[in-house]
């Protein structure tokens, strides 16, 4: 007679299709789905178990190991109500059914391949211990760890296991970051992970370690995870911002003249600058809008100006979404040849405007040295965004057309440099850039090293 062999596969909704096993021997068959058997009655939702025949051919035993090791690979859901059953061969002519002790296999995603497939016992793999994080960019690092020599010439890969450290702040409506899972062949340490797909720029993140050994069948052992450690990826560089700036030089579109630089904020603003600064605007720290890799956001500190006029007057717009007085002052007063031009950031906010952000540093300041280390310089004479030249003895100044400029100042600016007054225009809320995120799928402002 042939024996069948039960799958059971339990679960809260309609009975799973049919599932057809293979030994070589015989082909077994789940047939059917009894999530009323009383001697399923008493099982925990979340235990994988067999029920053994009390007659084992040597067959039998082949479908046992086999159906358990698959039962141990399925991933379904959070594996709520899998059971698998090993029911007794067919009932001979008027024999009555054997009751047969139940035995609860290993709860857990990572089995042990020598118990559970029959291979013979081997040494475990060491364990990665004392990790390193080291040449850390905005998309990159370098790993390394200790390890005990023992068994260490069976380990043929490593498996680093890459996660965004939780944000507590972070929108809970939003899907959860996937883990990334790696999986490198074991070259001399340390070793270089590199890829924007998954490694953004300025985020934190935790890492640990196995090593594997990949077996003649494409299966690993591997050893015990490393401890959990935590690092936090940089900055775009100086060559992912000359990346940023060839893109920003596409779109920037003809030079218009200028000639102020304005300021706009509620009256309020001025009224505390005079009472509590001495009438001397104060730099404060960059907020975090534009590029996340941006290496001045939350870190320089400086003014933040406007420069764009309208096309059809060559005057600054009247419309303003940062308040309804405004500080101007002649560009010559703030950007010369004794000051110097750095490019700083471009993006957008999930519309058709495109910003640039420039900061102009007298030079020597504490800004102009902040900058000179992280920033693409400008010749303040030739680039695509805001020049300063002299003509017949005058110093003109011309803007891009197509881009809105927001110039960062690092240095105090005293009001009496030039005049406060009311606009007429309207305050457009919608404008404003404060704290702004960049749209990532934006192809126009983008880079491939995170956004």
């Amino acid at each position: 007679m042939i024996h069948l062999a039960q799958l059971l596969l339990t679960f809260r909704g309609p009975a799973p299709p049919c599932l057809h096993v293979n030994t070589g021997f015989y082909s077994y068959e789940h047939y059917r789905c009894c999530q009323g058997d009383s001697h399923l009655s008493a099982v925990a939702t979340q235990s994988i178990l067999i029920i053994p025949s009390p007659v084992r051919t040597p067959a039998f035993k082949i479908a046992d190991r086999l159906l358990l090791s698959l039962a141990l690979h399925l991933d379904i859901g959070d594996r709520r109500g899998l059971h698998q059953v090993m029911c007794d061969e067919e009932k001979k002519s008027g024999s009555e059914r054997k009751e047969a002790p139940i035995i609860t296999a290993p709860k857990t995603h990572c089995w042990n391949k020598s118990q559970d497939s029959g291979i013979a016992e081997m040494e475990e793999l060491p364990v990665p211990h004392n990790i390193k994080i080291s040449n850390i960019t905005c998309d990159s690092f370098k790993i390394s760890w200790d390890m005990d020599s023992k068994s260490k010439d069976r380990i043929t890969h490593y498996f680093i296991d890459l996660n965004k450290k939780e944000n507590k702040n972070s929108n809970k409506f939003k899907h959860k970051d996937v883990p990334t899972k790696l999986v490198a062949k074991a070259v001399p340490l340390p070793m270089t992970v590199r890829g924007h797909w998954f490694l953004s720029p300025r985020t934190e993140y935790t890492v640990a370690v196995q090593t594997a050994s990949k077996q003649v069948d494409g299966d690993y052992v591997v050893s015990e995870w490393s401890e959990i450690i935590e690092f936090c990826t940089a900055d775009y560089s100086k060559v992912h911002l000359t990346q940023l700036l060839e893109k920003a030089e596409v779109i920037a579109g003809r030079m218009l003249k200028l000639s102020v630089f304005y300021r706009n904020q509620h009256k309020e603003y001025f009224d505390y600058i005079r009472e509590h600064h001495g009438n001397a605007l104060q730099p404060s720290v960059k907020d975090n809008s534009g590029s996340h890799g941006s290496p001045i956001s939350g870190k320089l500190e400086g003014i933040f100006f406007s420069c764009n006029t309208e096309f059809n007057t060559g005057k600054p717009p009247q419309d303003s979404p940062y308040g309804r007085y405004r500080f101007e002052i002649a560009a010559e007063k703030l950007f010369n040849p004794n000051t110097n031009l750095y490019f700083g950031d471009f993006y957008c906010m999930y519309t058709a405007y495109h910003y640039v952000i420039l900061v102009i540093a007298p030079v020597g300041s504490p800004g102009d040295e902040f900058c000179k280390q992280r920033l693409p310089q400008l010749n303040i004479k030739d680039n695509k965004f805001l020049t300063c030249d002299e003509e017949d003895g005058v110093m003109v100044y011309h803007h891009a057309q197509d881009v809105i400029l927001e110039v960062i100042y690092t240095d105090p600016v005293d009001l009496s440099l030039g005049t406060v007054a009311e606009i007429t225009g309207h305050q457009l809320m919608s404008l404003s850039t404060a704290n702004a995120k960049k749209d990532p799928s934006c192809k126009t402002c983008n880079i491939s090293v995170g956004r």
